[in-house]
């Protein structure tokens, strides 16, 4: 069949690199899903995937390999950053300064290692960021040093000694094609060091416990039991009015009542029931139906009588409660002081419902899309409230891809712009990994530009960052993979996978110690900061069950970003401080 000849071997043929593309993604995914106990490589398969392929001559066109590789890249980075940025700047406020020194420790040892084994191991730059990038499983710095590289002026000297390192014979060539062939070393490097970057982290943490001599399920039921502290779960009780003083006193007026905290969603008199609102005159033996943390609710009991032994919700009523989606893009930023449900409809607000967190409807609250909220109020004021929050997830599901092209572009040019750092020859760039990143970081908190609302549904947040990687990891695999054999047989490849496990275990070991040790670091809380300096999702996804508990995921969250920008450009130095 020459046609399928044609489309395997004829690299400059568009169809030949879609089809390496796809056909190294799908058998690197099915590699991926093996398990080993329970370690699998995940979407890293989808790297050792196209390393064989490379390896066995298959080659797309140098074009098509470049665009997918940065292109999947960002699409990644960009989604990531979308996710995890609320999260980023809500704990960045309230435990964010010790969870991101504690990861900067992480990335300096591993840092001061990877120079040490270009010093000390003489490793070429070009195969140390390599292992920097892979040993600590930080696909976006590999990204941007292998571009800063490609950018790079280098001497050929450097360059041969960078080769000859790794094993490549070339004989007398062009210094463009010995410049090609020194851009791929630093994907080499990350193949070498990725493997044990993935199970390292891994084996730490099952030593761990054994070490610092405690359980880990107890520990995440601790950190657990401080979080629901910090933020109590909202209750509901109902308060019968047993003060005779309170007799036609305004529901607003009772005397310390903690009404900045507790929210009445309704009062029961006889068989009628009516919303609660600040300027309702209460009557002996009403009976008031609260919402708000327990030790605030116990307040206002004291406060206004005692429990009523009735649940208000099971009586007849003409009112009713639902929880109604904010889908319309013009609710989005918008604060409930400004939107005055209450008076506007009649209808009160008991709770916010975002993601998983139950919050309480404070006045200075702003909103978000695919917040719920919770409405009590008659059936016409609440359809009406509805009406104009959208409250249709079919709206939620459709990705707005203007706002996502538009993110990405600015990233593009944010991660273009040269920075100047004292020491160093030439400007260093946020990348195209960096550059998407910070923005989408920025506008995940900002939620809204105009008409342009940045928000992915999860489902297509999942979809883009999985595709992303997915395609940059296959580029790096195909373009690397003539060179990953020779640098494993004839080159230093076993010294690479020395420094490259020295780069994973060293850092960590050394803060996790002094954290848990010296700083009292919760057990649960290191676990998610040593997988955050990482920038390791199986290693979050390790320490959730080994903890029992999602503890963990909030200070991952904290330092994932700042870690990233930081390898990123750390990368970048190394490679342009060789250069």
């Amino acid at each position: 069949m020459p046609w399928f000849q044609q489309l395997l071997f004829d690299s400059h043929a568009i169809a030949s690199g879609l089809f390496l593309l796809s056909f190294t993604i799908a058998t690197g995914l099915a590699l991926g899903a093996l398990r080993l106990r329970s370690i699998r490589l995940g979407v890293a398969g989808v790297l050792f995937s196209g390393l064989l392929i490379g390896h066995l001559g298959f080659a797309p066109d140098p074009t098509v390999v470049d665009f997918a590789r940065e292109f999947g890249l960002i699409l990644f980075v960009y989604t990531v950053g979308l996710a995890v940025g609320p999260g980023f700047f809500n704990a960045l406020r309230t435990q964010g300064l010790r969870s991101n020194l504690i990861a900067l420790g992480v990335v300096l040892g591993g840092l001061g290692l990877t120079v040490a084994s270009i010093e000390l191991g003489g490793i070429s730059p070009a195969v140390a960021v390599g292992l920097f990038s892979g040993g600590t499983t930080n696909t976006p710095s590999l990204a941007a040093a292998t571009q800063a590289l490609e950018e790079s002026t280098l001497s050929h000297d450097a360059m041969q000694r960078a080769l000859t390192e790794a094993g490549v014979s070339l004989g007398p060539v062009a210094p463009e094609q010995m410049h090609e062939e020194v851009a791929k070393l630093p994907g080499v490097g990350y193949a070498v060091s990725y493997p044990f970057g993935i199970i390292g982290i891994i084996l730490l943490f099952a030593a761990l416990p054994r070490l610092f001599r405690l359980d880990p399920v107890q520990e995440g039921e601790a950190i657990e039991r401080l979080i629901k502290q910090s933020t109590p779960p909202l209750e509901r009780v109902a308060i019968r009015v047993a003060k005779r003083e309170l007799h036609d006193v305004e529901l607003g007026q009772i005397p310390g009542a903690p009404w900045g905290s507790v929210v009445v969603s309704r009062i029961v008199r006889g068989r009628e029931q009516f919303v609660g609102q600040a300027g309702f005159r209460l009557a002996y033996d009403d009976v008031l139906l609260a919402v708000g943390p327990a030790a605030e609710l116990e307040r206002l009991t004291i406060n206004v009588g005692e429990r009523a032994d009735i649940d208000p919700l099971e009586l007849p009523s003409t009112l009713m409660h639902r929880w109604v989606l904010v889908s319309r893009k013009s609710w989005v930023r918008r604060g409930l002081a400004e939107l005055d449900l209450l008076g506007r409809y009649g209808v009160q607000l008991t709770r916010v419902r975002r993601a998983e967190v139950e919050m309480q409807p404070r006045a200075d609250l702003r909103l978000a899309l695919g917040d719920r909220l919770r409405v009590v109020g008659t059936p016409e004021a609440v359809a009406a409230v509805a009406a104009e929050t959208g409250d249709s997830p079919r709206a939620l599901e459709e990705p707005e891809l203007i706002a996502v092209f538009s993110g990405i572009a600015l990233g593009v040019v944010i991660g273009s712009c040269p920075i100047s750092l004292p020491g160093i020859p030439a400007p260093v760039k946020l990348g195209l990994a960096g550059g998407p990143l910070l923005v989408a970081l920025l506008l995940a908190r900002v939620q809204r530009i105009g008409p342009l609302v940045f928000y992915l549904p999860r489902s297509a947040s999942m979809a883009l960052r999985d595709t992303g990687v997915a395609i940059f990891l296959a580029s790096v695999g195909l373009k690397s993979g003539d060179r990953f054999l020779a640098a494993l047989t004839q080159g230093q490849g076993v010294w690479w996978m020395v420094w490259g496990a020295a780069i994973t275990l060293l850092p960590l070991l050394l803060v996790a110690l002094v954290a848990y040790l010296r700083l009292g670091l919760p057990y649960a809380t290191l676990l998610g900061v040593l997988a955050g300096s990482m920038t390791d999702p199986p290693a979050l996804a390790f320490a959730n069950a080994q903890t029992r508990s999602e503890a963990p995921s909030l200070p991952y969250a904290t330092v994932y970003p700042l870690t990233m920008i930081l390898r990123v450009v750390l990368a970048q130095v190394m490679i342009l401080t060789w250069a």
